[in-house]
């Protein structure tokens, strides 16, 4: 259906892709995985008419095409489901559905009612419940991304690109999607999977591409193929990923007491000790970032304390959690880490800047300074601090938000979705980064919907579920399984809220 033939790549002297080859086909589900800045999302833009490649060609049915802009992509039938939704938050989900082509009725005006029941059947078919007239300010980066799949899917493209589409989803939607995507291929599209869960690339997928520094490393079937093949062709080693050795926590550094959001979360208590890292599972919805925001200061709390190395916090203060020494690495980076506009150096240097003024004044040499240090520290690839984040891959705008924050040397750093959206070798270096902060003695809150990394990582597992805390297991306790149990019943042995195991 749609062919890259010899397609190369450069902005501003760096290689994005290197004549790199793709087909295809109609009911195939194909691949393509590799490290963050490996060319992805350069290749996925090329898809989209975003980009026009340097050299090489674009064949649509066999024919060659140029592609002047996304719009014409999307009338040839091609659409893109982008990792980071982009939404209008002012305006309706339905509205963010058919923007540009809403449906109209007697005097040009827009037909809303036939609008929000379009958007009302996708959602039925894909399973979920999400009003499409709620607005869109407030949804949950899961909601997020199932607008922008109604996107496509109301557009009857023939070829879908899917870029992430599960990083934010529990596991319950990520089914749901799948059952969606095998319904699209049984009627003949062909379905681009982008993904760094390789589980999920061998659950849906029948062919693999894979990139490497801009090159195709890999195009073959995934019949036969294991995980340690693809991660090979992806990091050009074997990745090891073991979980960190345990030492003795020290002393209590965030106590929680009674937290309580109505409507949210109730009667949540747990502490963090010097050098432990604890990490809250649950399924999507189940309150985790919810009261990780309500510890920062930046959602309110209705009853309860929050207590930092034996002081009580303000409530609803971002600045108090700071200058006691807590950071937040929030689970949507570009919206809510990052100035996508501004410089690499000036996004580290954002919470720093008391510490960089001199007589009133923050000096450009001293910023850039200051970011390049901490852009080595945790190895970001870049072509140099002066230029917009937004240039960066999705890994390395992560590594740039935690470098923002451990420039100020917290006390206790939590960390929502750490690794969403980044590929294996970038996860083994923040779960690396995440160890070593831990043995220097931070306290670590870690938020993750990844159970592999939440084992990797954690010393105790917090469970929510419906706003509560389910269970907490300890290191010895923590499965796969009995996460998952804990997150939907109470798991027989484990520490419930109140303290005492359950049968």
């Amino acid at each position: 259906m749609l062919s890259l033939l010899g397609v190369s790549k450069a902005f501003a002297g760096v290689q994005a892709l290197r004549d790199v080859s793709i087909d295809l086909f109609a009911g195939e589900t194909h691949a393509l995985v590799g490290e963050n800045g490996a060319g992805k999302s350069t290749l996925i833009k090329i898809l989209a008419g975003v980009h026009q490649p340097d050299s090489g060609e674009l064949l649509i049915g066999g024919e060659p095409v140029f592609l002047s802009g996304p719009a014409d992509a999307s009338k040839r039938g091609v659409a893109v489901i982008y990792q980071e939704p982009t939404l209008f938050p002012d305006l309706s989900v339905a509205e963010n559905v058919f923007i540009a082509r809403q449906p109209l009725k007697s005097g040009r005006r827009i037909d809303h009612r036939s609008m929000n029941r379009a958007v009302a059947q996708v959602f039925s078919r894909l399973g979920v419940r999400l009003d499409p007239e709620r607005i869109s300010r407030g949804l949950s980066i899961a909601e997020q991304q199932l607008v922008e799949i109604a996107k496509a899917l109301t557009r009857d493209a023939r070829v879908l690109i899917m870029d992430e589409p599960t990083a934010a989803l529990s596991a319950v939607e990520v089914q749901r999607l799948f059952r969606v995507v095998e319904a699209l291929r049984a009627e003949g599209a062909a379905v681009v999977f982008v993904s760094h869960r390789l589980e999920e690339v061998f659950e849906i997928c029948q062919r693999v591409t894979v990139l490497r520094d801009g090159a195709r490393m890999l195009n073959a079937p995934l019949a036969g193929m294991t995980t340690t093949d693809l991660v090979r062709a992806m990091v050009g080693r074997d990745v090891l990923v073991e979980a960190r050795e345990q030492h003795a926590p020290g002393g209590t550094v965030l106590e929680v007491e009674h937290l309580t959001r109505e409507g949210v979360f109730y009667d949540v208590s747990f502490e963090v000790r010097a050098g432990e890292v604890v990490a809250l599972a649950g399924l999507v919805g189940s309150g985790r970032t919810e009261v990780a925001r309500a510890i920062f200061g930046v959602d309110r709390y209705d009853v309860g304390a929050v207590t930092i190395n034996g002081r009580a916090l303000r409530r609803g203060s971002p600045t108090a959690a700071m200058e006691a020494g807590v950071a937040l690495v929030p689970e949507d980076r570009r919206q809510q880490g990052l100035v996508m506009e501004l410089s690499i150096a000036r996004n580290i240097a954002l919470a720093s800047l008391n510490a960089l003024r001199r007589t009133g004044v923050i000096r450009a040499r001293s910023e850039r300074r200051f970011g390049t240090e901490w852009a080595d520290r945790l190895q970001v690839r870049y072509s140099r601090v002066s230029a917009p984040v937004s240039t960066l891959s999705g890994g390395n705008q992560q590594k740039v938000v935690l470098a923002k924050w451990l420039a100020r040397r917290p006390a206790l750093l939590i960390v929502d979705e750490p690794t969403r959206g980044i590929d294996v070798g970038t996860k083994t270096e923040v779960h690396r980064l995440i160890s070593e902060l831990a043995e220097s003695g931070v306290a670590v809150l870690a938020i993750s919907s990844e159970l592999p990394e939440v084992l990797t990582v954690a010393d105790r597992v917090l469970v929510m579920r419906e706003g509560r805390l389910a269970a907490t297991l300890m290191r010895e306790q923590a499965t796969e399984e009995a996460i998952i149990a804990a997150g939907m019943t109470v798991v027989a042995g484990a520490t419930p809220a109140g303290g005492e195991a359950r049968p």
